[in-house]
């Protein structure tokens, strides 16, 4: 087995899927550094996406006996961990693209430490705004920060349902309740939750997961990459958002790739009926609420498995599923402030470029959202392994990942020293399609025609990334992008389809 392949090997053996499929995974034999950070983002890219792919091609060859290799370059899955930052639409302009609102980041607080706020969504900005009760400008908010302790304002946006959180060290997330709650939790955990007869081989399938249906309640990030590839991987991945919540549009483009859109308000009975019907058809549930926030809407783990035996059922938070905090929102920059991250990449950076300035140092976020995108991929990976063992073993599955529960993964690879970090690490390329490093990993997409109404921008292209892992008998396919949410009926297409 080769080194490299050891982040790769444990995590398939955690899921207890047969060790001599490792040998067709190939991965790049120098990953770090990939990118220009102190953590081993390039390990964790190849090593998340290279395992969606395996897992992919694991359950093509139980289902028809067609074995392949799948292959990563660390490189190309490192920007694939930027996907929402390289793609454009013709007629569109990437300037108006920007990964967060003006507002958000990182603000001093009282007690000389640092709180971030997170305000990409309407509401929650408002939120913000409301507890310090300030004007919507940097200036506004950095000088009502400063009337806050970092600990105190994080648990009173919590307690309005608002996402903020406080900085923190690696040391002191370890000495946190939730630190300890979710110390020796694996990035993904896989339960059998009930009994279900064997799937069926399908020895026609000529992708590895034609004929399979899965609905999408996820939001920004990870789970909507999660289902992005398992649409490349010939998945019919309906996408269900509430018309009532706001989007995010330039994200949305990016994820929606290779899927169909469609909207449902979960607090209307007709809208629950609808989605319960297509439960009924679906063999992959996968949801992004906090945990049990289904439960109540009739769409929790218990209920979807009783309706649909068989299914497998996955799901994505921020902190996991034990302690004080797995009810708490977040997303993936608060889990890197709130867990350790940007004071330990602060620190390597600070000792690349000898800045001895007193501590805390204002924190320093990954180059990109590494947590994210692992999950999305991890998720991808877990879920497929579920769908293996509906074919080995029958029954219902749960899968479960978590943003920090993944960050606690890529922390355990190590960190780089700070010379390899930050003069050896290339920098992400700029966000320009015509770059000449990103323009070859590109692909040109069309728009997804539009059944539910007419609009003048159907027909259009996209160039986005094309997939990092590289199956060698059933390559990942883009499909059509429907750009926007709200593009298809909810139905099902047909399994022959």
């Amino acid at each position: 087995m080769s080194a490299i392949r050891v982040p790769a090997e444990a995590l398939w053996r955690s899921l207890r899927l047969p060790a001599e499929s490792l040998s067709h995974l190939l991965l790049s034999e120098q990953p770090d550094p990939s990118v220009n950070s102190s953590f081993r983002i390039g390990t964790a890219a190849q090593t998340s996406i290279g395992l969606s792919g395996l897992a992919a091609a694991e359950f093509h060859k139980l289902r028809t006996g067609i074995e392949q290799d799948v292959s990563v370059e660390a490189r190309h899955a490192v920007l694939e961990f930027k996907s929402e930052a390289y793609y454009s639409v013709e007629g569109e302009s990437s300037d108006k693209f920007a990964l967060f609102d003006e507002l958000a980041g990182v603000y001093r607080t009282k007690d000389n430490s640092y709180v971030r706020i997170h305000t990409n969504f309407p509401h929650h900005k408002q939120g913000i705004l409301d507890i310090l009760r300030c004007e919507p400008t940097r200036k506004s908010i950095s000088a009502a920060m400063l009337q806050w302790n970092a600990g105190d304002f994080e648990t009173e946006a919590s307690n309005r349902k608002i996402v903020a959180t406080a900085l923190r060290s690696f040391e002191q997330w370890d000495a946190h309740q939730q630190g300890q709650a979710l110390a020796g939790t694996p990035p993904v955990v896989l339960i059998k939750v009930g009994d279900a007869p064997k799937r069926g081989a399908c020895s026609s399938a000529i992708r590895p997961l034609e004929g399979i249906r899965v609905l999408d309640l996820t939001r920004v990030l990870a789970g909507p990459v999660c289902g992005r590839t398992l649409a490349a991987h010939g998945a019919d991945v309906l996408w269900i958002t509430s018309p009532k919540l706001p989007a995010l549009p330039m994200l949305d483009v990016d994820t929606s790739r290779g899927k169909r859109t469609t909207q449902l308000d979960l607090n209307e009975p007709a809208s629950r009926d609808k989605l319960a019907s297509l439960v009924d058809e679906a063999d992959v549930f996968l949801q992004a609420y906090r945990p049990g926030g289904l439960a109540s809407k009739g769409f929790g783990v218990e209920d979807v498995v009783m309706r649909r035996p068989g299914i497998v059922y996955a799901s994505l938070c921020a902190y996991g599923w034990e302690g004080p905090w797995k009810g708490r929102r977040g997303f993936d920059s608060l889990v890197q402030t709130a867990t350790g991250f940007n004071v330990a990449e602060a620190e390597v950076f600070a000792e690349y470029t000898n800045d001895d300035s007193p501590r805390p140092l204002p924190p320093k976020a990954l180059p990109l959202q590494a947590l994210d995108h692992a999950a999305g991929y991890l998720l991808a990976f877990g879920i497929q392994a579920a769908l293996c063992k509906t074919i080995t073993e029958g029954g219902s599955w749960e899968v479960r990942v978590s943003l920090a529960a993944v960050g606690q993964w890529i922390r355990s690879l190590g960190q780089l020293n700070a010379a390899s970090s930050f003069r050896d690490g290339p920098p992400l390329p700029p966000r320009a399609m015509d770059d000449p490093e990103v323009s070859r990993y590109t692909t040109r997409i069309k728009q997804s025609e539009s059944s539910t109404r007419n609009v003048e921008s159907d027909g259009k292209f996209m160039t986005a990334l094309t997939h990092a892992a590289k199956l060698s008998a059933t390559p990942a396919v883009d499909g059509e992008a429907p750009m926007r949410l709200d593009v298809h009926p909810p139905v099902w297409w047909s399994r022959d389809r």
